[in-house]
């Protein structure tokens, strides 16, 4: 209920718990039912007064024909609902006609509530997607005419007489007649066609004919009978004609209304093109309302600040009808789902909340819906249809919508539909690189979205030059005069900072850089507002927020973006708080596990573009994720492709040589495979039991038994407290691996994610006398080691997975080994492009050493699956991973065999 009184909802809460029936006696409540059942109480309204109560008032007829109007008054009293009923009766008070209405009310038809406050039911479950037209056959003249006269099929539609004696009867029916030349006679339900006796003989009556009319009657859902008082009526006065009296079939139509509405514009037609009479008495029947295509208008206003909304609608005999409260009611009347597979040029009927109907084209509404539900998602309550910038020009490109827009907008449609169209703008000539093909569309791509305030994911693989591409995009900013003065702000890994400010000094001198980083960096603070570009970590920028807070910037750059795919991080709010005229994120994995992380960077860049998070898991990832729906991966395709580029090496990269990768799967030495099945069997024992208390320990659990499993593959020393003899099969192979790769002059990268594990090798390295780099997350000179490999020193560089999956150019090595696998395939090809980028000569081979029917043999299998994720999605056909009990459990199953 609400503060101020009570609601229609409350008064439907108020009848189903049926409190209403204390204020009435045993006696009366039963004759009140049987009046209710009797079809006695007609003409109920309700309303919610300005007091806050609500008033129902119902007209019961009686047994001897006499009316009496019941008012029933319901109100709040505390936190309970109250009710009171008077009569014009002579009890006047809390009598049986009182409770016929609140017993009517009460029933199972919960649509009398919403007729009674004036509201129109929804028109599924009035119709259930029927219509009222008859397939449209060619009639036998031999049948239709008898062998004296013509004969003709006369339905007239009328309403029901004044009168308080007559109430019972419907308040719309139809009498049907059978012309022969200058007589007619009633159409009899029973089929009797004796012949018509004139002065001057007999007509016989075309039986066959007779009998098609009545299919035809019953094929469009009128029934007899209408003219049959109920029992408790009978001694009330006859119906005002003699003969049968046809109406609705009213399982099928409660509400009689909608009937004739859909009968007068679907039924009606049908019937005259059969040759049938059809007359209407005056004012019998609401003519329903025709949907015209030439009375269409369509307009996308811009309100300012990137947002536009659509004022669509059309007119009908001069009056104007908004698309928005349409469409809406089309939704809720499933009406996708209702007109699937039917002809465009068929027509679906609707009813407005004043009760009239409102006939549509089926093709061109289905049109706008499917449409719209790609750009909004239906979001048609509450005000216009709001539209993005992307959205409306992708509108406007729709065929067979007609909608006028603004020039920036139809001239952005023109940009988004031909990527050659953008606007071919010079490289500045502070860049001293030749800028690759590919590398000046990147550059002109991301003065496009300036030019048309948008902000997009530079999606390259790694290596291909982003940092470059961006920089040519600054200084274009700061020498055409965008920027206003303005600085620029660069936030990336702490790794990933010094390469920036490298290649800015080697490719763009004449950008003014200030690197903010370490413990002297609150010197430099004040320089902010004079330099034009300022780098920063994402390990920063939460702990000097309120410094950056105070300044406002162009371009606000995030480079490995995939730091702020978590929505609620610390991190990601921070940088959602920064004002920049302009954003842009660089990434070659915006999709890494989820589609939530693809939400997440674009909430950074265009908020509301996607949506609130909710609606975006509703409305797209559940239905991709989880069911795999190819539509809505085709939907959001479309919806972020303006704002992604992506581009792989083999796409522009051509100069680039193979890339091979080789999976070495590896048989466990005896000792080892003992050992890892004793470990699995108590893990699983223990993951098993956490599943089933469905604790919050249960994740922990797990992830411990997955270390456990895959430590002791890597080598069985890696467990904790190890005091284990067992060789690892896996580092014997790598042992005799790395022996090749010498002998053949080879230079290699090795990968683990265990720290521990590049120990146990570098001490190999040590005794076999090579000569190597080693790079963790410990290490504080990782540039100064790049340079040395790069500059010849070192046979082997071990690289921590985390430590050097970003950042650094190792095009010195020709073999990548991965020694243990990750869960995301996108992790590893991040490490693996250290050696394969831009200025690699020499053909790369990629080990993956995997130890067979382990479970990293299964951690291999479903990164396939995973890495199908941001591929799929990025080219229209997004899979997805989901992980249940069932695969959790399966990751810790015995060795296959």
């Amino acid at each position: 209920m609400s503060e101020s009184g009570i609601c229609k909802n409350d008064v439907g809460d108020f009848l189903r718990r049926e409190d209403w029936r204390r204020i009435f006696d045993g006696g009366v409540l039963a004759r009140g039912a049987k009046a209710a059942r009797g079809k006695q109480v007609s003409q109920v309204r309700a309303e919610i007064l300005e007091t806050g109560d609500a008033e129902i008032i119902a007209l019961v007829t009686d047994k001897l024909g006499a009316n009496h109007e019941a008012t029933v008054a319901i109100w709040r009293e505390g936190e309970t609902t109250a009710c009171d009923a008077g009569c014009s009766c002579s009890v006047g008070v809390n009598c049986e006609h009182a409770a016929a209405a609140l017993e009517y009310l009460s029933g199972k038809n919960e649509a009398r509530l919403d007729v009674a406050f004036g509201e129109t039911p929804h028109t599924e479950k009035m119709t259930q997607g029927q219509n009222l037209r008859l397939e449209e056959t060619q009639v036998d003249d031999e049948e239709s005419v008898s062998d004296e006269s013509e004969i003709q099929f006369v339905i007239r539609i009328e309403s029901r007489p004044d009168g308080e004696r007559l109430a019972w009867l419907p308040e719309v029916y139809a009498s049907v007649r059978v012309r022969y030349g200058e007589h007619e006679v009633d159409l009899v339900p029973a089929g009797n066609a004796p012949p018509i006796v004139t002065p001057s003989g007999k007509i016989h009556r075309n039986r066959i004919a007779e009998m098609e009319a009545l299919k035809i009657l019953y094929a469009i859902d009128l029934v007899p009978g209408a003219e049959q008082a109920p029992q408790s009526l009978r001694k009330l006065d006859s119906p005002p004609r003699d003969g049968t009296l046809w109406a609705p079939d009213r399982k099928k139509w409660p509400h009689p209304n909608f009937y004739w509405q859909r009968f007068h514009h679907e039924a009606a037609p049908s019937l005259e093109r059969r040759g049938w009479q059809v007359m209407f008495t005056q004012e019998s029947v609401v003519k329903p309302l025709v949907f015209r295509t030439e009375t269409w208008r369509a307009e996308i206003v811009d309100e300012g600040r990137g947002w536009f909304h659509l004022s669509a609608g059309f007119e009908i005999d001069g009056e104007e009808f908004e698309l928005q409260p349409i469409l809406a009611a089309l939704v809720e009347n499933r009406f996708l789902e209702v007109t699937e597979g039917m002809p465009e040029d068929q027509e679906f009927m609707i009813f407005l909340p004043d009760g009239r109907g409102l006939s549509l084209p089926v093709g061109r509404f289905r049109k706008i819906l499917l449409t719209l539900e790609r750009l909004t998602q239906f979001n048609f309550t509450g005000g216009p249809i709001k539209l993005n910038k992307v959205d409306a020009a992708l509108l406007t490109e729709e065929e067979g919508l007609e909608v006028d827009a603004p020039e920036e907008v139809e001239e952005l449609a023109v940009r988004l539909a031909d990527f050659e169209k953008i606007e071919e703008v010079p490289v500045p000539e502070g860049i001293l690189a030749d800028l690759r093909e590919y590398q000046v569309e990147g550059f002109r791509w991301m003065q496009f979205l300036c030019r048309y305030g948008l902000n997009g994911i530079l999606a390259d693989d790694m290596g291909l030059g982003k940092t470059l591409q961006t920089l040519a995009h600054i200084l274009q900013e700061k020498q055409s005069g965008r920027s206003g003065g303005r600085p620029s702000l660069v936030i990336a890994p702490t790794s990933v900072v010094e390469n920036w400010q490298r290649e800015a000094a080697k490719f763009a001198p004449d950008l003014e850089m200030l690197v903010l980083q370490g413990a002297n960096r609150k010197q430099g603070f004040g320089r902010i507002p004079s330099v034009d570009v300022v780098m920063t970590s994402f390990a920063l920028i939460s702990r000097d927020l309120d410094v950056y807070l105070e300044q406002d910037f162009h371009l606000l750059v995030l480079d490995e973006a995939q730091h702020i795919k978590n929505p609620s991080a610390q991190v990601t709010r921070a940088v959602c708080s920064l004002n920049s005229t302009h954003r842009l994120c660089l990434s070659g994995t915006p999709v890494e596990n989820h589609l939530g992380e693809l939400w997440s960077l674009m909430n950074f860049l265009m908020p509301g573009f996607l949506g609130s998070r909710e609606d975006f898991n509703d409305t797209y990832r559940q239905p991709i994720e989880k069911s795999g729906s190819q539509a809505k991966s085709e939907t959001l395709a479309r919806r972020v492709m303006p704002l992604i580029l992506r581009r792989t090496k083999h796409e522009v990269a051509k100069e680039l040589p193979p890339k091979t990768e080789i999976l070495h799967t590896i048989e466990l030495a005896e000792e080892q495979k003992d050992l890892y099945e004793t470990v699995r069997s108590l893990m699983d024992k223990q993951v098993r039991q956490a599943m089933a208390l469905q604790g919050n320990e249960t994740q922990i659990v797990f992830l411990d038994a997955l270390l456990k499993l895959r430590q002791i593959c890597c080598h069985p020393n890696l467990l904790k407290d190890a005091d284990h003899q067992a060789d690892s099969a896996k580092f014997i192979y790598l042992i005799e691996l790395l022996d090749t790769l010498r002998r053949e002059k080879h230079r290699v990268l090795i990968f683990s994610q265990f720290t521990s594990m590049l120990s146990l090798i570098e001490e190999h390295l040590n005794r076999e006398d090579y000569s190597y780099l080693k790079l963790t997350g410990e290490t504080k000179n990782r540039q100064e080691l790049v340079e040395r490999f790069q500059g010849g020193e070192g046979e082997v560089f071990l690289i921590s997975l985390k430590a050097g999956g970003t950042g650094l150019t190792l095009t010195g090595a020709d073999n990548v080994i991965h020694y243990d696998p990750w869960w995301n395939p996108a992790v590893e090809n991040q490490a693996t492009d250290r050696a394969y980028r831009i200025g690699q000569d020499k053909p790369v081979f990629v080990h993956k050493l995997i130890c067979k029917g382990t479970v990293e043999e299964r951690i291999q299998k479903m990164q396939l699956k995973k890495g199908g994720l941001a591929e799929g999605l990025l080219a229209g056909g997004a899979r997805s991973l989901s992980l249940t009990p069932e695969t959790l459990a399966e990751l810790i199953g015995p060795i296959d065999s």
